[in-house]
């Protein structure tokens, strides 16, 4: 056999992953292989494949009779919309994609690699956690794995793509990048498994209601973004790549060809309700400000009393927060607080300015919410708004009243420009609440309390439950039309794109974790 031909045969051998038979089981589980992933996420031939031939070194435990070209992974770097990224895409069908010492070298060399050029990083899980006959080697390859994640956050985007299972250690590479994608019904992550859990607490449990999709992205909030399927999953992954930076240094790129319907301007008026109480959906004041169909939600089915996500203004992109008074009220609990701290964190991270749309009551009373730490956790996302140094624009819809009001990026934790909408309502508390304790005394001294409550409530009401108090401060910028937000919020980006502020000298702050 000539040289070339070798060559060939040995690519043809490397392209089979643990062979026809493996990859026809993985075909028959719904999910595609660790190559046609690639294939899917990146432009068209765009792929160049790096490792292709290495091995592992193991000989014990009948290692030695099982050698596979690429060690059940498969590295490299492409193009996504015609930008650089690299990718590592695990392969289930060698020895389960489990990690070995030469498998996690080769993620390391991608991930070095990213760094030294300013790239994002994606990550398609698929394995069965470290590979167990390599002992501590395998143990040592993930953890260098996680100090490259820690000293990539914050530098280059990094998502987690989990198309199948991710346990025990595995899960704490995903868990230190930015985003993570899961795919129903095929993938799952938890650091302990059924049958552990089974026998440690008794529990009766299957793979997918303990870590599945669904799971993490209602319950934990692990899960960004769920998919019905391999294809769609890297679909949304291509897509929300457009909304990135290349790095830390960069800006997000500018679409040229956004559009806009100024009709949905005419509808924004009747979308907060004139009585206080009643809800509405804030999704539907984001869509009449933002570009047509520019809204990427994250976190969508987690802690929905606030949304986050990505959007555009003119092409450019925003990071959105936004009190949804369609859940609880729109108030701030722990959940929420985590969720939108470390969005605010991952925009300023990556130069990406920040829109808020502010409707919160205050945050949620009780002794769950106090025993299981409501002040530290609300003090997370105080702490993101006052830390960011991106151009900051927020919106008062409705309620802003109490701390919670300060912590929705407020001029005074360093907003850029903060406008008020007429039907707003800025104060300490509700004027319900706060006419029972400013005139307690006289409420109680009256012959009809009922009457006099009301009398006073209306009393509070006239004086603070208007955005004019706030705006006679200087506290807000100015009170404007619901039909004039747009403009209003494009203008102030367009002057705040210049916008350079340096925090003090630190090696980093101690953000109340």
């Amino acid at each position: 056999m000539d040289k070339n031909s070798e060559l060939i045969q040995r690519r043809e051998a490397s392209q089979l992953g643990g062979g026809q038979a493996r990859i026809d089981k993985q075909h028959q589980q719904g999910k595609l292989t660790a190559r046609e992933r690639v294939t899917l996420l990146l432009d068209e031939g765009s792929f160049n494949e790096i490792g292709q031939f290495v091995e592992h070194r193991a000989t014990t435990f009948g290692l030695d009779k099982q050698q596979f070209p690429g060690d059940g992974v498969v590295t490299g770097f492409g193009t996504v919309h015609g930008r650089l990224v690299y990718v590592f895409s695990q392969d289930f069908t060698v020895l389960g994609g489990s990690l070995s010492e030469t498998h996690a070298a080769k993620i390391c060399r991608i991930m070095d690699l990213a760094m030294q050029n300013g790239a994002p990083v994606i990550g398609l899980n698929d394995s069965g956690g470290a590979r167990i006959q390599e002992g501590v080697v395998s143990l040592a390859g993930y953890a260098d794995i996680f100090f490259r994640n820690t000293r990539a956050s914050g530098v280059i985007p990094q998502l987690s793509v989990i198309m199948g299972p991710c346990a025990g250690g595995a899960v704490y590479s995903p868990a230190l990048t930015d985003f993570i994608f899961m795919v129903e019904e095929t993938s799952y992550m938890f650091v302990t498994g059924p049958n552990v859990v089974k026998t440690v607490t008794h529990e009766e449990i299957d793979s997918e209601a303990l870590g599945g999709a669904k799971t993490h992205a209602e319950k934990s909030g692990v899960n960004h973004f769920t998919a019905a399927n391999d294809v769609e999953c890297l679909k949304k992954v291509r897509d929300i790549l457009t909304y990135m930076p290349q790095n830390a240094n960069e800006l997000a790129p500018q679409l040229s060809n956004y559009t806009f319907n100024p009709l949905k301007l005419k509808s924004i008026q009747s979308i907060v309700p004139d009585n206080p109480n009643v809800p509405y959906d804030i999704r539907k004041v984001i869509d009449c400000v933002i570009d047509d169909e520019s809204f990427r939600e994250v976190h969508e089915e987690f802690a929905k009393n606030i949304v986050v996500g990505f959007a555009r203004i003119e092409g450019r992109t925003v990071g959105v927060v936004a009190n949804q008074p369609a859940a609880l009220a729109g108030v701030l609990d722990i959940d929420s607080s985590r969720k939108g701290a470390r969005f605010v964190r991952f925009c300023d991270a990556f130069n990406i300015p920040l829109l808020v749309f502010e409707d919160v009551p205050g945050f949620l009373p009780g002794t769950d919410q106090e025993w299981r730490g409501i002040i530290t956790h609300g003090a997370k996302l105080l702490y993101a708004f006052s830390e960011a140094t991106v151009p900051r624009v927020t919106v008062i819809t409705r309620k802003a009243y109490g701390g919670a009001f300060d912590v929705m990026n407020s001029k005074s934790i360093g907003a850029d420009m903060n406008y008020a909408w007429p039907t707003s309502e800025i104060a300490v508390m509700g004027a319900k609440g706060a006419a029972e304790i400013i005139f307690k005394r006289e409420i109680a001294a009256a012959e009809d309390q009922e009457a006099k409550w009301k009398e006073k409530e209306a009393e509070y009401a006239e004086l603070f439950a208007n955005p004019y108090r706030a705006a006679e401060r200087g506290i807000i910028d100015d009170v404007i039309l619901p039909e004039e937000t747009r403009s209003r919020v494009v203008a102030a980006f367009a002057m705040l794109e210049k916008k350079a502020e340096v925090l003090p000298k630190k090696k980093h702050g101690n953000i109340p974790l």
